[in-house]
């Protein structure tokens, strides 16, 4: 038997869900693992959230075998997925309530390659209605040394959310 899947409602309580835990011993880790459960396979990398507020987000990746290539970095699908994830916590915490967000398109510069632990720098534009509009938010993953490694736009469709009537 499955365990039940954690239901984090999204949007209207993912900044609240912060705010809480943050401020608590573990609780960015407990934070960023609902976060994993919730978006199981952002979570297949381990990314933990350091910062989250409307329009910002930043998380941090470890350099482990379990995200790494033939050549000994970080794989590139796991650099795609911990931009996917900056920018759309970043969008999702900016988004009006009672609205929803899909992916459309993924643009990704790889610009060096990515070693040791890494920091992923999401920003996305805070809509101020609910209207259907398609925004772009950028993440920016950084080394140790603070050079860019990979430059990834993320364009996100926003809208309101479906109504139960018309489900």
């Amino acid at each position: 038997m499955r365990p039940a899947p954690y239901h984090v409602p999204v949007n209207e309580s993912i900044l609240d869900l912060w705010r809480r835990l943050s401020g608590w011993p573990g609780g960015p880790r407990l934070f960023s693992f609902l976060v994993g459960r919730f978006a199981r396979y952002s979570g297949s990398i381990g990314a933990r959230v350091l910062e989250l507020e409307p329009g910002h987000c930043v998380l941090t990746l470890r350099d482990r075998p379990k995200v790494r290539n033939h050549l000994r970095s970080v794989h590139a699908t796991a650099l795609v997925t911990l931009g996917e994830l900056a920018s759309g916590l970043a969008m999702t915490a900016a988004m009006p309530p009672r609205t929803r967000a899909i992916v459309t398109r993924l643009e990704i510069e790889y610009l060096k390659k990515a070693r040791g632990p890494l920091s992923a720098h999401g920003s996305a534009p805070i809509p101020a209605n609910d209207e259907k509009q398609e925004y772009v938010a950028v993440a920016s993953i950084r080394n140790t040394d603070d050079e860019e490694v990979a430059l990834i736009g993320v364009h996100w469709l926003v809208g309101p959310e479906k109504s139960k009537e018309s489900s």
